[in-house]
């Protein structure tokens, strides 16, 4: 990693420009660091600004990885999670459509069928730090609080995509999960370390209610803000502990927890299983995390079920949004 950010360094590997302002989201470790809700955030913040948005993302996860597919075309969702991909599914019922969203693992090539059929003025590159090939004007990079080195060795043998070196290329910090910590204070005097000049902003990610899964799927969202009695609490996604610390956190009676990998993809089988856990410890509910309910619409449930719906607050957020629309 370190001799291929080298090359690009020296411009012995080319970057190329996509077109249009592009504004990179990614991090230096595997996993969940709360980089989807970031994504969101800035995509709707650009939207309230007047920029026509179109979010650049590989599409993890999906049943032909290597293929192009326009999930969002600015006004409608077009694709579910086993065409698109879970995260960029996610991503388009988040932001119920309003900005194109294309998976392909090629971004450059993505960014120019876009720019041949719409009028976009701002790109954002989903998990973009490592991709180095895109050029971008932007360069955000997410900071789990909770975890902010993985376990401080590198891909095969731990779960950081490359060395804390690469941090000097970010533009700026956001430090994510704030509420799950004491304080970051030694982490900001850490990361000032590495990059003085980048920002950091911090994040925060609160629960703002539940919605039964008919509703999510219907984009129909009447969110309930408590669900009073025990539940279950199935996922997979990258860090599942920490959506669990999220529902405690909230004083949400959770009795047992099923997890899976990342971008599982669920079974009825799977669905039996969660079940059976869920009665066995009384729950009268389950709930999930978008993500993973984006890829249950052929599932069938005999237990309700509830999508927990997740708002992220920047510190700063004027100067964040200074930052996202002047860059």
């Amino acid at each position: 990693m370190d001799l291929r950010n080298l090359l690009y360094d020296r411009d012995v590997l080319k970057s190329y420009e996509l077109g249009a302002r592009t504004i990179s989201v990614g991090n230096l470790t595997t996993g969940g660091t709360g980089k989807t809700p970031l994504v969101a955030l800035i995509a709707e913040m650009l939207i309230d600004a007047g920029e026509s948005v179109c979010i650049l993302t590989r599409g993890y996860g999906r049943k032909k990885p290597k293929s192009r597919v326009l999930v969002s075309d600015g006004t409608n969702i077009l694709a579910d999670a086993e065409t698109g991909g879970d995260e960029p599914v996610e991503l388009a019922h988040k932001l119920d459509g309003k900005a194109i969203i294309v998976a392909d693992p090629d971004r450059v090539a993505a960014a120019k069928w876009v720019r041949d059929r719409y009028q976009i003025t701002t790109f954002i590159l989903d998990d973009g730090f490592q991709h180095r090939r895109a050029r971008r004007d932007l360069d955000i990079v997410c900071i789990d609080a909770t975890n902010p080195c993985g376990n401080g060795r590198i891909l095969p043998a731990g779960t950081l995509r490359e060395s804390f070196v690469g941090l000097r290329r970010a533009d700026a910090i956001v430090i994510t999960r704030i509420e799950q910590v004491a304080d970051t204070n030694e982490l900001e005097k850490s990361l000032k370390g590495r990059n003085a000049d980048a920002p950091i902003f911090k994040a925060e990610s609160k629960i703002s209610g539940l919605v039964p899964i008919e509703e999510f799927h219907a984009n129909r969202q009447r969110t309930q803000k408590t669900s009073q009695g025990k539940l279950a609490a199935f996922t997979g996604i990258g860090n599942p502990d920490n959506f669990y610390t999220s529902l405690k956190g909230e004083n949400y009676d959770l009795v047992a927890t099923v997890s899976f990998p990342d971008h599982h993809r669920f079974t009825q089988s799977d669905i039996c299983r969660i079940e059976e856990k869920a009665r066995m410890a009384g729950a009268i509910a389950l709930v999930t995390t978008a993500k993973d309910a984006v890829k249950l619409t052929n599932l069938q449930l005999e237990i309700p079920c509830h999508v927990v719906l997740v708002e992220t607050a920047i510190d700063d957020p004027d100067s964040f949004k200074k930052l996202i629309t002047s860059s």
